[in-house]
């Protein structure tokens, strides 16, 4: 799934974000709690509808991260809306960036459906397999991501699978 994903780029408006997934957990909450793992995400935004999605987890949310995934998720050139946090300002470099800081009650105005998305991927987590554990965490953002790439053509997904499972490569353990 991941595989097949990763040879699409994101086009047109795009909204990105930073979030982080975890437990609950005693302690600091928030941007550097520990437990945490980092996520980019960026969501195609089609006026009044959420287009395509990419999510990947990262080390941190640093300038070198987001540059790795602007590069592999993004076609240059394209028009990107997030917050202004620092670590995202990298993004203006190869694309048409525009970041505003916005007060928490307006947040899903400025960026609405990359909030969608990860409200919906933290729902599929918990809902699905009561929680994750890190090791594997890329691999379930990677079904979450094609899921709702093909979401509009649900019902074709299972002969999709079983074709990909026929022509791609055995994955090799170490």
């Amino acid at each position: 799934m991941g595989h097949r994903d990763s040879l699409y780029q994101l086009s047109g408006t795009i909204e990105l974000d930073d979030a982080l997934v975890g437990g609950r957990q005693k302690g600091k909450r928030g941007r550097g709690a520990a437990g945490k793992k980092n996520v980019l995400i960026a969501c195609e935004s089609k006026d009044k509808k959420a287009g395509f999605i990419a999510m990947a987890v990262v080390d941190s949310i640093c300038h070198f991260s987001v540059n790795e995934f602007v590069k592999k998720h993004l076609k240059q050139g394209q028009q990107v809306h997030s917050d202004a946090l620092p670590a995202l300002n990298i993004i203006g470099q190869t694309e048409n960036y525009e970041a505003r800081v916005t007060p928490g009650y307006l947040v899903d105005e400025w960026l609405p459906w990359v909030h969608i998305a990860i409200g919906n991927l933290k729902t599929f987590l918990l809902g699905t397999f009561h929680g994750v554990t890190g090791k594997y965490l890329q691999e379930y953002f990677d079904e979450f991501c094609y899921r709702f790439n093909r979401r509009f053509i649900e019902k074709q997904i299972p002969n999709r699978l079983l074709n990909l499972a026929i022509i791609h490569l055995p994955v090799k353990s170490t």
